[in-house]
């Protein structure tokens, strides 16, 4: 009885087929007359429709993006979907365009994550009614995924850290809403505990390390400290010692020279009066990027 099994395609011997070893194709079935309904035909029993906006990442008027229920194998697989249920041949021309706004947008937001090299978009449509794209994110480095099997590879690669998946669904949130809409998922929140020390009674020694130095007094807020760093180091104008600008400083919670130890204080005596109120360090000279302003 001759063999009718078809012969493996060409594509199996592909570097980023995800199998090896001895294989078969399976037989395909007969095609049927009418084709079943897909999953949430109707708008009252779509999936969709009826998710509330919390168990997305960003949400807008028209878009809605959500990720996986947990992290896979790749550094992030985003879906977005429109909150119409409709489906990609059914957009009106606004929501038509919007949509290609929202894909080249949300590709960029997960290309600019630490560790992705491509992302991949794609559209199937045949489990569900409500029109929803897929974007996977492609691992920097990683040749043996490029192409065609990156979905499947998704489900062989070991699992990404929780932590960084969470980051991950957090910044691309964050970008997303620079553009308009509302962020809601968040980065993954720090476990701090205090030292067991905290609880210590203090010495002689600390309570004398504790008093305020002679410079550090009410000095008509030259020498005041804010977060680390005195008012007058915080002007709008100011850098950090790397070079970074006031936006760094912000945030980091008052600047690369913060917690380490007292912040350098300001006498008098090394100022020079501006204009009423604004004093500047001597030697430089007064201008929007180094005037500072006094606290009464």
């Amino acid at each position: 009885m001759p063999d009718d099994t078809p012969s493996l395609p060409d594509f199996t011997r592909w570097p980023s087929f995800p199998f090896e070893g001895e294989m078969r194709v399976k037989r395909l079935n007969d095609a049927v007359a009418v084709e079943p309904p897909r999953h949430g035909e109707d708008a009252a029993d779509c999936v969709a429709c009826n998710t509330p906006d919390d168990s997305y990442i960003w949400v807008s008027e028209r878009w809605r993006v959500r990720g996986m229920d947990r992290p896979t194998g790749l550094p992030m697989v985003l879906i977005l979907e429109c909150r119409s249920h409709l489906d990609l041949g059914d957009l009106p021309n606004l929501l038509a365009a919007e949509l290609g706004v929202m894909t080249v947008r949300l590709e960029r937001a997960i290309r600019s994550l630490d560790g992705v090299a491509r992302v991949h978009v794609n559209r199937w449509g045949d489990g569900s009614a409500h029109l929803h794209m897929w974007f996977l994110a492609r691992p920097l480095g990683r040749l043996q995924l490029r192409g065609t099997f990156l979905s499947l590879w998704d489900d062989i690669l070991p699992v990404i850290p929780e932590e960084q998946w969470l980051e991950n669904l957090a910044l691309v949130a964050a970008w997303l809403a620079g553009f308009g809409g509302r962020a809601i998922a968040e980065p993954p929140h720090i476990h701090w505990e205090s030292p067991s020390t905290f609880g210590a009674e203090p010495t002689a020694a600390d309570e004398e390390d504790a008093q305020p130095s002679s410079g550090s007094g009410d000095d008509g807020g030259i020498g005041r400290v804010n977060g680390g760093v005195s008012e007058a180091e915080a002007g709008p104008g100011d850098t950090d010692e790397a070079g970074h600008g006031d936006g760094a400083l912000a945030g980091f919670g008052g600047g690369a020279r913060a917690g380490q130890g007292d912040a350098a204080e300001l006498r008098p005596e090394d100022a020079v009066e501006a204009e009423p109120g604004r004093v500047v360090e001597a030697g430089r000279t007064p201008g929007p990027q180094n005037v500072t302003t006094g606290q009464p």
